[in-house]
């Protein structure tokens, strides 16, 4: 199984898919877990499928994968070929030692979508980079007027459309963004609360607030990617608020950005050890 995983991981960062064949290990229920707790892609090919056997011979080889490997839902067989969910890995991924935990109501989100162990990785470690951020400024800028919950909750929640559009998750695309909007509002999220997963990606409108460019932010220097234009914006509300020059804003502002950019490698470890 061991082996199977790290084959998947490696597929996944060359931007390759598993034959089928190949992926069947990591389809198989992971040992430990319960009977039928693994989440199987429909079209998973099975190749213990055969068709000289009298209870093979009727059945296509998608719906023997079914049956080998039985599931307790099936779900996206279209977002991304060969994945595996259960309840152990994503616990895994949203209790693992690390980053600070989700708030409750995203931890609670993500385990009622069975999402992707992945995202929930992923997730905690933009909501901590935001954490970082949000305790950096009520330091420096105490007259600052910013909702520290709302950035909390918008790095913890931006990526939630992944759990549908899941190919997103390892290549580009920005399908998951409106779909992550239309989700939490769906399961009760309040609209400006919901907006972030809809925003995290686009810092241009003319009303965008603070809170919207912090959660941008943080889901860029986790990985420590520079936007510059994203950063000044930034630098231009801090400014209005200190009263003190743009320029030396800036200088502090790198220098916080720096530093949490120094912690990148060990947060890609981390994301990476989690399937998709």
């Amino acid at each position: 199984m061991g082996q199977s995983l790290r084959a998947l991981h490696e597929s996944e960062d060359s931007g390759r898919l598993l034959d089928p064949k190949a992926a069947w290990g990591v389809l198989s229920t992971p040992q430990g877990a319960p009977s039928g707790s693994a989440t199987v892609c429909r079209d998973a090919v099975s190749p213990r499928w055969d068709p000289t056997k009298p209870h093979h011979r009727d059945a296509r080889p998608s719906d023997r994968s079914r049956e080998v490997a039985p599931a307790t839902s099936l779900r996206r067989p279209h977002s991304y070929p060969y994945r595996v969910t259960t309840p152990e890995l994503l616990h895994r991924a949203l209790h693992a030692p690390g980053p600070r935990p989700l708030p409750d109501e995203a931890a609670h989100l993500l385990r009622t979508l069975n999402a992707p162990p992945r995202l929930a990785a992923h997730l905690r470690l933009v909501h901590d980079v935001a954490y970082e951020l949000v305790e950096w400024l009520e330091q420096r800028y105490p007259a600052l007027q910013l909702d520290r919950e709302a950035v909390l909750f918008g790095a913890a929640t931006h990526d939630v459309g992944k759990a549908v559009h899941v190919r997103e998750l390892s290549g580009p695309g920005s399908a998951h963004e409106e779909a992550g909007r239309e989700l939490l509002l769906a399961h009760g999220t309040a609209p400006e609360l919901a907006r972030f997963a809809a925003t995290h990606a686009t810092w241009t409108l003319p009303d965008i607030g603070l809170e919207d460019l912090l959660v941008s932010v943080a889901d860029k220097i986790w990985k420590n990617k520079r936007v510059p234009e994203l950063e000044d914006l930034v630098v231009r509300r801090l400014a209005e608020v200190s009263g003190r020059a743009v320029w030396e804003e800036f200088l502090d502002l790198d220098d916080a950005l720096t530093a949490v950019g120094e912690g990148a490698q060990e947060r890609l470890a981390f994301q990476a050890a989690h399937p998709v």
